[in-house]
C-alpha cells in the first residue's frame, strides 16, 4: 500500500496550495517556515536516497539535498509541487555521493535501511519460506547493484518508491518514452542477471550494464 507523502506532525497533509504558501514565506523572509516542508518530505527523501544507493550516507545526502532546495528556491516554479522537484534534486545528490565514495554497499544493510520497521514476512511463516524469501531478496538487491545510474533509479522509482511513470519522469526530469525504455532495459537485464548463469553470456552482459549516463 502507497503511503501519503507530505504529511506534517499531526496527520496534516501538505497541499500544493499549502507548499505554495509556504515557499511564498520563505522568499518573503521567513526562513524557519521551510521546516514545513522539511518535516513534511523527508521520509520520502530518505527512501529516494537509499533506493538510488546512498546506504549509509542517506541521511547525510537528505541533508545536502534540502540545503540545495532551499537555495534554489528561487527558481522553483510557482505552483508545482515540492516532491517531484525534491527527488530529483536527492536523486542527484546521491549520484554525486556515489560516484565519490567507494562503492562498497553492503546489500544487507541496504535492504534493512529501506525496510525498517516494515516485517517482510509474518513472525509464523516457515522458516524454510523465510529463508528462501531472504535470499531471493539479496538476490534482487546485488541484481539492482549491477545496474547503471539510471536503470537503478527508474526501477527504484517505479517498484520501490511506487511511483506512476508520469511521477518518475518529473522526479528523474526525462520524457516518459525515456522512462518507459529505460524501465524495460533495466528490468530486462535483472532479469538476466536472476537467471541461472549460464557461463557464456557474461561479458557481453557486464559490457551493456557498465555506464551511468548516455544509453537506454
Amino acid at each position: 500500500m502507497r503511503t501519503r507523502e507530505g504529511t506534517l506532525e499531526g496527520g496534516r497533509i501538505l497541499t500544493v496550495a499549502d507548499e505554495s504558501a509556504v515557499i511564498a514565506r520563505v522568499r518573503s523572509g521567513e526562513r524557519e517556515a521551510y521546516a514545513e516542508l522539511v518535516r513534511a518530505h523527508t521520509g520520502i527523501a530518505l527512501r529516494v536516497a537509499v533506493a538510488c544507493g546512498a546506504g549509509a550516507d542517506a541521511e547525510d545526502v537528505v541533508q545536502t539535498a534540502f540545503i540545495k532546495a532551499y537555495l534554489s528556491l528561487g527558481s522553483f516554479k510557482d505552483g508545482a509541487p515540492f516532491r517531484p522537484w525534491l527527488i530529483r534534486i536527492v536523486a542527484n545528490e546521491t549520484r554525486n555521493t556515489v560516484r565519490s565514495a567507494v562503492r562498497l554497499r553492503a546489500v544487507a544493510g541496504r535492504e534493512a535501511a529501506l525496510l525498517r520497521g516494515e516485517p517482510r514476512i509474518p513472525d509464523s511463516a516457515d522458516p524454510a519460506v523465510a529463508a528462501v524469501e531472504e535470499e531471493r531478496s539479496a538476490e534482487l538487491w546485488a541484481a539492482l547493484d549491477e545496474l547503471s545510474d539510471d536503470h537503478r533509479d527508474v526501477v527504484a522509482c517505479r517498484y520501490l518508491l511506487e511511483m506512476n511513470e508520469a511521477e518518475t519522469a518529473e522526479a528523474l526530469g526525462w520524457p516518459r518514452g525515456t522512462v518507459k525504455s529505460r524501465l524495460s532495459r533495466a528490468l530486462k537485464l535483472m532479469g538476466g542477471l536472476l537467471a541461472p548463469a549460464s557461463g557464456s553470456g557474461s561479458g557481453s552482459e557486464k559490457s551493456e550494464r557498465g555506464g551511468g549516463g548516455g544509453h537506454d
